[in-house]
């Protein structure tokens, strides 16, 4: 197993001779395997060895354990060791945010400040690579997606992705080494838990080797992924000059979605799978293509371009991609979202007339999520509904004339989940399984 680590490791060029390499230690038991790992491939590589323990004290006592059986485990090997305090709970509160968002943010911001000039190793392993396709597949995730965790990210490498959990387990007891297990990873009131607890046994009933098997298919889905983007490169490289990509019909559909994705993320501008789509198409049939407020996508003679063209209709398009906390695309009016850790779906209620909020299972939106003000054409499918209804005339009979003008609307990769006065989408709506639920409301700035 060893040498599956170390011959990843070079295939990948995750290290370099003199190489600083932070652990991230968390005293379970993948962590502490990675850390042996390195220690065993120091004089290999030529890398000196760290380890960073992140405390997110949520856990009471059992957090003040963890960090003290890290400190003790480096002690033992020898190993320079840091610990930092992070009060996940105070700050998924402060940013709107649920306790394993905030957990993640805190823990890569630490990496980042503490690893200049060095890298970071984690401990993901063949276990956690399929649970993130999972997600990622129920999520609507494309190709890179599907891909899987990246072995190499700036800074930060993953040694242990061709390595299944079990194996890590079973290495550890033969080395007489012990670990500590965060209680938090038993339950199921994380999204993760529930793929690992219920839905990744399921698979392995089917296939015994889903994990082994899901290894091999990672790397063949990275390896296109990457081809793609090599080709991607090329293509945007050749064809943009400004805001204007020539000739970029000469290309084949994945190549001119990507360009154009690229193209509206130097602009800081927000797009759907839908909207790319559509914009692909344009390509070959020539048009224009609202994307952002008064910024529209002109297709003609192969080339397309970017523009921004001044609309004075009261009813210009308005968008942003959604966010987590307060987003604004009305003067003076304010829509903000929360995530709500919720198991137990009784404690809230869902939205009806007098309500002052919505709530939607948040991990049923598809992809990007984009906040828009009313198109033409607008349809919604409602809870309990076997059919779209025309928001035109859901408008017409349940919102006052001087309230229309400003509805908020969000729509994902596969359609409208949210019309403001309305309701939500009955692919949205929350249900017994739901673990994180987005609430929003809307008022006065």
């Amino acid at each position: 197993m060893i040498d599956t680590i170390s011959s990843f490791i070079t295939e990948n060029n995750m290290l370099s001779h003199g190489d600083c390499v932070i652990c991230g230690l968390s005293g379970g038991a993948d962590s502490t395997f990675l850390l042996l790992v390195l220690c065993r491939l120091r004089e290999k590589f030529g890398i000196t060895v760290e380890a960073l323990h992140i405390n997110h004290c949520l856990r009471g006592d059992e957090s003040d354990r963890d960090e003290a059986f890290c400190r003790e485990l480096c002690k033992k090997l020898d190993i320079p060791f840091t610990a930092v305090a992070c009060d996940v709970a105070a700050y998924a509160q402060e940013h709107s945010l649920s306790t394993e968002e905030a957990a993640r943010k805190m823990r890569y911001d630490a990496f980042k400040r503490i690893s200049v000039g060095k890298k970071i190793a984690t401990a993901h392993n063949a276990d956690d690579n399929l649970e993130t396709i999972i997600l990622n597949l129920v999520r609507g995730s494309a190709l890179k997606g599907l891909a899987g965790i990246p072995p190499v990210r700036d800074n930060i490498i993953r040694p242990l992705l061709p390595v299944t959990r079990d194996c890590i387990e079973n290495f550890l007891a033969s080395e007489g080494q012990r670990f500590v297990t965060d209680s938090s990873n038993l339950s199921d009131d994380y999204t993760r838990n529930k793929i690992r607890h219920k839905i990744i046994p399921l698979m392995k009933q089917l296939n015994c080797s889903v994990v082994e098997t899901t290894v091999r298919s990672a790397s063949a889905l990275r390896d296109e992924n990457s081809l793609i983007e090599e080709l991607t490169d090329s293509a945007f490289r050749k064809s943009r000059c400004g805001n204007t990509l020539y000739n970029i019909a000469d290309y084949p559909d994945v190549i001119i979605k990507r360009c154009i994705s690229r193209l509206l993320t130097d602009n800081s501008l927000p797009y759907s799978y839908t909207r790319l789509s559509d914009a692909c198409k344009l390509v070959a049939t020539g048009g224009k293509l609202n994307i952002s407020g008064d910024y529209y996508l002109i297709a003609d003679n192969n080339n397309l371009q970017l523009k921004k063209i001044p609309c004075k209709n009261k009813h210009e398009p308005l968008s942003c991609e959604l966010r987590i906390g307060d987003n604004s695309i009305f003067n003076g009016i304010v829509l903000r979202c929360e995530l709500i850790d919720c198991d137990n779906l009784k404690k809230f209620e869902t939205v009806h007339k007098k309500s002052t909020y919505y709530l939607l299972d948040y991990d049923k939106i598809i992809g990007r999520a984009i906040l828009r003000n009313r198109v033409f054409g607008d349809k919604i499918r409602l809870p309990h509904r076997n059919f779209e209804s025309s928001v035109k005339k859901l408008i017409n009979a349940n919102v006052p004339p001087e309230s229309r003008d400003t509805l908020h609307f969000i729509e994902d990769e596969s359609g409208t989940v949210f019309a403001e006065n309305i309701g939500i989408a009955e692919r949205v709506l929350p249900d017994e399984n739901s673990h994180r639920l987005l609430k929003i409301t809307v008022g006065i700035k």
